[in-house]
């Protein structure tokens, strides 16, 4: 149970959502310590910024005790340093989220910042096209859309539970046309697998053991299918179905990534950085939205 209690006030011209994701972040590091989460989105003006300090003071007011931190994401400089001051004479830490940011690039750069509030980022901007990489990530999981091998941007293959899913719909999230398919004993993979851009193809496989426990997991909920005698939750067939999957990976000739104990954004981050490398050495590019961020954990 965590011992102590943090607010963290969230001040945003925007969602808010960047500053509520690296608060979420930082909380992984302080287990002691709930976080609650006070968000302010879409504060333009001043008349709107001094309404969020009244909050603030009062809520403070009320509980003495209460730890406060603000974190803000506002591109207009004026009221970033109108937070900065109030903060610092109610002796409140803070953290300017985009202030540092937008220094350092406009130092880079030369030019300054436009300060255009709520102006859609590169996701919010490709949003449809990123429901379209999601919609092909669902329709072409497990490679039950062989005519789907043309569109994709990547293909994951890999044996079962070995994350091919959640990593292609989470890539589909960013943007990337990601489709999977399982390699099974005995079966072989689909002839149009072995046609496509080789680049494209990504490899996954995970510990055995590790597989082992997913797959127990799995056949349990699945009314004991899979259990030892058929092979899907065997410890020692487990192994001759990884050699047998990693013996069609080196056929193809393609990167083999371990997913064992990767979070899903590292994972990502990990086959846009190999299939980006692998496109450039043949001469082309992996397709990106228009502006849209490199994926990084």
């Amino acid at each position: 149970m965590p011992a102590s209690q943090l607010h963290i006030h969230i001040i945003a011209d925007s969602s808010g959502e960047t500053a509520a994701r690296l608060a979420r972040a930082a909380q992984a590091q302080f287990p002691d310590t709930a976080f609650t989460i006070v968000r302010y989105p879409r504060v333009k003006d001043t008349d709107a910024l001094l309404g969020v300090f009244d909050q603030i003071t009062q809520a403070r007011a009320n509980d003495p005790d209460r730890r406060v931190v603000v974190l803000f994401t506002l591109v207009r400089e004026k009221m970033s340093s109108m937070v900065e001051r109030y903060c610092t004479d109610k002796q409140i830490p803070f953290a300017n989220i985009f202030g540092d940011t937008l220094k350092a690039i406009e130092h880079a750069t030369g030019h300054e910042a436009d300060e255009a509030v709520m102006r859609p980022v590169a996701v919010e901007a490709d949003y449809f096209d990123r429901i379209s990489a999601m919609e092909f990530a669902v329709r072409t999981d497990d490679g039950v859309a062989p005519d789907a091998f043309r569109e994709c941007d990547i293909c994951l293959i890999g044996a079962s539970r070995s994350g091919k899913t959640p990593l292609s719909l989470y890539l589909g999230y960013v943007g990337y046309k990601t489709m999977n398919v399982p390699l099974v004993p005995g079966i072989k993979p689909p002839d149009e697998l072995f046609k496509i851009e080789r680049w494209r193809v990504v490899g996954l496989t995970i510990d055995p053991e590790r597989l082992l426990q997913i797959r127990s997991r799995r056949a349990k909920t699945l009314g004991g299918y899979g259990t030892k005698d058929g092979g899907y939750a065997d410890l020692v067939k487990i192994y001759d179905e990884l050699e047998e999957a990693r013996q069609i990976q080196r056929s193809l000739g393609c990167p083999v990534i371990d997913t064992t104990g990767l979070a899903l954004e590292e994972a990502a981050a990990r086959v846009t950085d190999i299939v980006e490398e692998r496109a450039r050495k043949a001469g082309t590019q992996l397709r990106r939205l228009a502006g849209s961020p490199k994926v990084a954990p």
